[in-house]
């Protein structure tokens, strides 16, 4: 099969650039998101899925209340292909530019990844948790999360935020690290913004429920495989470290085997949020998930993690355990996956 084709369209994947994806992870991990005179690029494709609501609504509106659902549904879809293909042709251009087509190679790859970002941002709220006053405290954490803090005390803040830190752990690194190798920056970024259009517009509410639904059914089929390999990655990391740098494993918990795991994973609403959830729960002895408000709905979700009788509450130096497991699985995993996808393509 000739992929000659495919490789134009797609450049810079792992076989054509084996360097692009460390470095993109070494400069995620080291410097985040730092400030610079320019927006981040994951902001285009959330003003141009702005300006896109407008007409959507009119004609999903168009045939009255009866066709609401069928419209709304090919409205969401046509906005969601419109966005992906116009990031993936930008991206693709801005890779193809003479002489500084390799410094937006290296930045656009960089850019699309966010563990490290996640990380100072999850800092930041737990400072403000565990210093500030309850109200301020819910202000802080609701920037980082969609759900309702407003009645939270501060507990169930720490669960919160660790259930968002873990649930992201897949969104943020796993998932495009994983189409940066496949399919490069144009690969990964058209990945983004199916994940920016599901985060914006993925929400079972009455003003989301159809536009979003194209949204969040992509972004559940393209994460589909990275959710289920942050299992692996966050296990193999925990066997890793205990092995080689026991006085690192700040976490204190015990892998529950795959089939438990999978199992409780399972029962999340969302196909994918639970897998790194559950692993994470396991490994820092806590547990995570359960009833929780999104936008005035109650969403009753199943508990993850060890048996009420052996779990740990949330704490400070619980949930910086759970930041260091997720830096060290960051760094091992997405260097594994490397390798893992670059070996084959180096034998053929």
């Amino acid at each position: 099969m000739d992929l000659s084709f495919a490789a134009s369209l797609f450049p810079y994947s792992v076989w054509d650039c084996w360097w692009l994806a460390p470095l993109a992870l070494l400069l995620d991990l080291w410097l985040g998101d730092p400030a610079l005179p320019w927006p981040h690029p994951v902001c285009f494709a959330g003003r141009l899925l702005s300006r896109l609501e407008d007409p959507a609504r009119r004609w999903m509106r168009h045939g009255g209340p009866a066709n609401e659902k069928w419209r709304g549904r090919l409205a969401g879809l046509a906005c969601l292909l419109l966005l992906t293909g116009v990031t993936g042709l930008t991206v693709w251009l801005l890779c193809c530019l003479p002489v500084l087509g390799l410094l937006a190679v290296v930045y656009l790859a960089w850019a699309g990844l966010a563990m490290g970002s996640l990380l100072e941002t999850g800092g930041e709220v737990l400072r403000e948790v565990e210093t500030r006053p309850e109200v301020q405290a819910r202000k802080a954490l609701s920037r980082l999360v969609s759900r309702d803090t407003s009645r939270m005390d501060r507990p169930l803040l720490r669960k919160t935020l660790a259930d968002t830190l873990s649930e992201n752990f897949t969104d943020a690194l796993l998932a495009p690290l994983f189409w940066l190798l496949l399919a490069g920056p144009v690969g990964l970024w058209m990945y983004k913004a199916v994940s920016t259009t599901d985060s914006m517009w993925g929400y079972l509410t009455p003003r989301w429920r159809w536009l979003g639904w194209a949204g969040a059914r992509g972004d559940d089929c393209l994460a589909l495989i990275p959710a289920r390999l942050s299992v692996a990655v966050l296990w193999l990391t925990d066997a890793l470290v205990r092995r080689l740098r026991p006085a690192a494993r700040l976490w204190d918990g015990r892998w529950p085997g795959f089939h438990t795991v999978a199992r409780q994973a399972a029962g999340m609403p969302s196909p994918n949020s639970g897998w790194s959830m559950t692993a994470c729960a396991w490994l820092c002895r806590a547990r995570m998930a359960g009833p929780s408000v999104y936008f005035g709905e109650l969403v009753d979700k199943p508990r993850l993690g060890p048996p009420e009788d052996e779990a740990a509450p949330w704490d400070k130096a619980r949930l910086l355990a759970l930041c260091a497991l997720m830096r060290h699985s960051a760094a091992c995993g997405g260097l594994l996956l490397w390798l893992v996808c670059l070996v084959p393509g180096l034998l053929r």
